[in-house]
């Protein structure tokens, strides 16, 4: 898929380094050697690539191995933060998520990212428990 010159794809090769890269830029506390570990376990991961071949968006989906989705670490590059990438990187995280057979895909956020998640991405709000491990 093609958006504001961008390719989305659907599990495709992302390197380690570049995701460290990307979450360097996005703000985040990179850690080198995650994504390697995460990978296998995942059902699948958006990757946005500019027309260099950067990767400037990324989303990852977690499951359960059935019917329960989890979207986590999405994230947009600064250069193309709030120009529409974040939520189609999201959608089409959202087909390939309905195609694979699973009913459900949950996404925890901040009230900060209601207007992007509610708002743009259609997802629907719901009470949620949680533990603070550390």
């Amino acid at each position: 898929m093609h958006h504001l010159d961008v390719t989305l794809t659907w599990r495709s090769i992302i390197g380690d380094e570049e995701l460290v890269d990307l979450t360097a830029a996005h703000g985040g506390t990179p850690e080198p050697g995650w994504w390697d570990r995460v990978r296998p376990h995942s059902l699948g991961w958006v990757a946005a690539r500019d027309t260099h071949g950067a990767l400037v968006g990324f989303v990852n989906v977690a499951w359960d191995g059935a019917d329960h989705a989890f979207l986590i670490d999405t994230k947009t590059h600064p250069s193309r933060q709030h120009q529409g990438l974040g939520t189609a990187v999201v959608r089409f995280a959202v087909d390939a998520v309905r195609a694979a057979g699973c009913e459900w895909l949950f996404v925890d956020y901040g009230e900060d990212m209601v207007p992007f998640y509610e708002g743009a991405c259609g997802f629907i709000p719901t009470r949620a428990g949680l533990v603070h491990l550390r």
